[in-house]
């Protein structure tokens, strides 16, 4: 077997075409996943463009209502999670868990670290912050398409903070998530190798405005 990684994890575990199918999905069950419900070309000696200030930044910052204090709770637990390392298949309701790996996710330069490494892939991280913050109300899949479609679509304007920023490639559907801070910036457990990390001004630039896919928002069963 001659494990390959691609700058980020190629493909998400639960993906049908990912040898290691049928062991996430045991893990997911076993977490009760499930249970609940191209930039244009700036013109020639352009003054240099300005990162766009979310919405968020003035007038959410006075948002009381339950579903923005949920939201603001999410994206402190992901802050509180910044530097635990990177593992692929890591993370559950109780926090950063021993990881994995498999053909072709969970190494770096041919080692397997994730089952040695104790942390969050990205999807889990998104799954320990929301479940959480919501007390254990809300309760995510371990993988990244089911968390697409188990919350509601948010356009760009409205996002707020807890909310989950999806990634797409044409060869890799939907295969990152991170979680939206506030101001501009993302949260995340990118690949292996990596922290959990914070970037700033995530949709102003170019690797991430390129893939971006979509923002979704959990909320509580009803």
């Amino acid at each position: 077997m001659e494990p390959m990684e691609s700058p980020m994890e190629s493909r998400q575990p639960g993906d049908d075409r990912s040898p290691g199918v049928d062991r996430r999905r045991m893990l997911g069950l076993a977490l009760g996943a499930g249970l609940a419900p191209a930039l244009a070309a700036a013109p020639a000696q352009a003054e240099p463009a300005q990162p766009t200030r979310p919405a968020d930044a003035g007038a959410r910052a006075e948002d009381t209502t339950p579903a923005a204090a949920l939201g603001r709770r999410v994206a402190a637990v992901a802050a509180s999670q910044l530097g635990v390392p990177y593992a692929w298949g890591g993370g559950d309701r109780l926090g950063a868990s021993l990881g994995f790996c498999d053909e072709e996710n969970g190494y770096l330069d041919g080692v397997c670290l994730g089952e040695s490494t104790v942390g969050f892939d990205c999807s889990g991280l998104s799954l320990y912050c929301w479940y959480r913050a919501s007390h254990g109300t809300v309760e995510l899949g371990h993988y990244t398409v089911a968390q697409f479609h188990r919350s509601a679509p948010v356009e760009r304007p409205d996002l707020a903070p807890g909310d989950l920023l999806f990634f797409s490639r044409p060869d890799a559907p939907l295969h990152h998530v991170g979680i939206y801070a506030g101001e501009g910036a993302m949260i995340h457990a990118e690949r292996t190798g990596t922290l959990v990390a914070r970037v700033e001004h995530v949709l102003d630039v170019p690797r991430w405005a390129g893939e971006f896919a979509g923002a979704r928002r959990p909320a509580p069963p009803a």
